[in-house]
């Protein structure tokens, strides 16, 4: 394990699958309740309107990836680079009992999206009152107490926006997709079935390339930037 302190470790992987059950919990919670509101129970009646993890958890999506991901990145070596991604179980919809299709479609497709974000900005706004405030500083943040929160703090901003900028992309299977599928002409529609077949591999491919972490970085050094710039 060489350098590798493992009561640091698991602390760390704890507080991250914390903080993912979190963001995925509610980010399907968000698809389910938006889709209750505009005339499918589906989900409600499945028990999927709920932030309990229990609900939402996908075991190898939601547990084993982002576990042998985040172990093997911090330890190194040549499985280092598994991507360090993670996905809760699929909400079930039935399109069909959507009051509003068009708007119903792209409403809960970002109601996940906009789940996230809101838990990100909490997340924000505690962090950024705790600094201004001098609760946080430069002498405590790395040490002590304060230490545990500053680590869940920071891990339930960056998951968050991560998770948020992830699922805007237009790319099957995620939310952009089929919010951007909503205003696409019918033509375009076994475009986007085809990409529905391979879209999962060719996501995989795209992150273990390193792409959809060149798009997300940008967001990461703006939150970055926000927070530890003094407002006052």
């Amino acid at each position: 394990m060489g350098d590798i302190d493992i009561a640091i470790l698991v602390s760390h992987l704890v507080m991250f699958l914390v903080v993912l059950l979190m963001a995925v919990s509610i980010h399907e919670a968000g698809h389910a309740w938006m889709s209750h509101k505009f005339g499918d129970d589906t989900a409600f009646m499945l028990g999927r309107v709920t932030l309990n993890p229990v609900a939402h958890t996908d075991p190898i999506g939601t547990l084993l990836i982002p576990i042998l991901a985040f172990t093997f990145g911090a330890i190194g070596g040549a499985l280092a680079g598994i991507p360090l991604i993670g996905w809760g179980k699929p909400t079930p919809v039935n399109p069909r009992n959507w009051t509003n299709y068009k708007l119903a479609n792209v409403m809960v497709s970002i109601a996940g999206i906009g789940a996230n974000l809101l838990l990100a900005t909490i997340g924000f706004i505690i962090f950024k009152t705790l600094l201004e405030t001098g609760t946080i500083n430069a002498g405590n943040a790395s040490g002590g107490i304060v230490q545990p929160l500053v680590i869940f703090l920071n891990y339930l901003i960056m998951l968050n926006v991560s998770l948020a900028v992830f699922n805007l992309l237009p790319f099957p299977p995620l939310d952009g997709s089929k919010v951007l599928s909503t205003f696409l002409p019918d033509s375009f529609q076994p475009v986007f079935q085809m990409l529905e077949q391979f879209g999962f591999m060719i996501l995989l491919l795209l992150v273990y390339m390193g792409v959809i972490g060149f798009i997300i970085r940008p967001f990461y050094l703006l939150v970055q930037y926000l927070l530890f710039t003094p407002w006052f």
